[in-house]
């Protein structure tokens, strides 16, 4: 019975993604309606029977671009060559930076259907419409990866898009997913919100994709958190950085903060969120208590924002670093920070610029240089007591 229910699943998944693709013209050689079930039972099966070569993968390749009238790419051919016998996963396919047309997306189905991947790195493919929606349909039928990259495919178009969000709410693989220097506008927006509510992703990085105006609104900073305020499993990374947030955005984010009870890590580098932003998602901040990382490196904070970061640290008992370089907090800042350390027992990195060289108040100095030593030495108490690594990071 539980088998029976289990192929009803997966042929009404296979049959949405044949009409997608008949409306699209696109001709992806998935088997018809009544193979669909046997031939994904016997690909499932067969993997876990015997050891596929990394010589018969090859050839399918091969084969498969004649097929599609192709050249192989030889960054594949190599990676293929390179790989022994699959038993599991293939640590990556790194297609960084690799032109990817419709045909070469299409001669991929191949290497997809008989290898399982940790990391398929598809960052600046030149991903266009077609090939990107056939792509994605593949990986999201052949259960393909664990984490994603499609950073810096400016072209994908809308039913590019709407197979992303299709893979990010069916996949029970995908965990990571990297959509950077890619503009979130409009259909992007609305269609990646709308799937993150079923979502099983761990991991989002949003570096640099115009979350700002009409589309911060859509993503989330408002629904997208809603929406992963009602997982029971939920991200536990977001990476917001360089989205020109500001404060009127954490607004959005104060609102459901204190509910996101799975997130762990959350950047907000490089926006302008002022000391008026942080003293927005101060209090959700305290109110949440569970988050460990919180990154605002380059957020145009001064001393008032750095005090209202140290009463956070006063109250929380999980986070164990903050970012705070490349903003502007001199000596009251420093001050507050270092008090709040005698009370927090959890934080173990706190990053801070050093004292600028163009300060030429020696008391100045000197009493900054012996605060952020004092910060140091009750970060590496702290890191001493929960048994954390006690190198200092440089980078986030």
């Amino acid at each position: 019975m539980t088998r029976c229910s289990e192929q009803d699943e997966h042929a009404d998944e296979a049959n949405k993604l044949q009409k997608r693709r008949s409306k699209s013209g696109k001709h992806v050689s998935f088997p018809p309606d009544e193979q669909i079930v046997s031939s994904f039972v016997e690909d499932r099966d067969r993997a876990s029977e015997h050891c596929v070569t990394m010589e018969e993968v090859l050839e399918a390749y091969q084969q498969s671009c004649s097929k599609h009238q192709v050249q192989p790419k030889e960054r594949i051919l190599q990676q293929l060559q390179q790989g022994g016998c699959v038993g599991g996963s293939v640590e990556r396919l790194d297609l960084k930076g690799e032109r990817l047309d419709h045909r070469s997306c299409e001669a991929l189905e191949a290497v997809l259907k008989s290898l399982h991947f940790d990391f398929i790195n598809l960052q600046a493919a030149q991903l266009e419409e077609n090939g990107a929606s056939s792509l994605l349909d593949m990986i999201l039928y052949y259960e393909s990866t664990t984490y994603l990259d499609v950073s810096d495919n400016t072209s994908m178009g809308t039913s590019a898009w709407r197979a992303l969000a299709h893979l990010i709410k069916q996949s029970v693989r995908l965990s990571r997913l990297d959509v950077c220097n890619v503009s979130l506008v409009d259909y992007p927006a609305r269609s990646l919100s709308k799937a993150l509510l079923t979502s099983r992703l761990s991991v989002l990085h949003l570096h640099n994709a115009q979350l700002s105006g009409t589309p911060l609104f859509t993503l989330g900073l408002e629904e997208l958190c809603d929406g992963l305020s009602r997982q029971t499993e939920g991200l536990k990374v977001l990476q917001l950085r360089n989205n020109h947030l500001t404060e009127s955005g954490m607004e959005h984010l104060a609102k459901v903060l204190p509910g996101l009870k799975v997130l762990q890590v959350l950047d907000l580098g490089e926006n302008s969120l002022g000391n008026e932003g942080i003293q927005v998602i101060r209090e959700p901040l305290i109110a949440n208590n569970k988050l460990k990382e919180l990154g605002l490196a380059r957020t145009s904070i001064t001393c008032e924002g750095a005090v209202a970061l140290a009463e956070f640290i006063a109250e929380s008992r999980h986070i164990h670093k903050l970012d705070l370089r490349q903003n502007q907090v001199r000596l009251g800042g420093l001050m507050a920070l270092s008090l709040s350390l005698r009370i927090n027992r959890s934080l173990a990195f706190l990053d801070v610029d050093p004292v600028p060289p163009e300060e030429q108040d020696e008391f100045l100095v000197e009493m900054q240089m012996k605060l952020q030593g004092e910060i140091t030495q009750r970060c590496l108490a702290n890191a001493s007591r929960l048994g954390l690594p006690t190198e200092t990071n440089s980078e986030t």
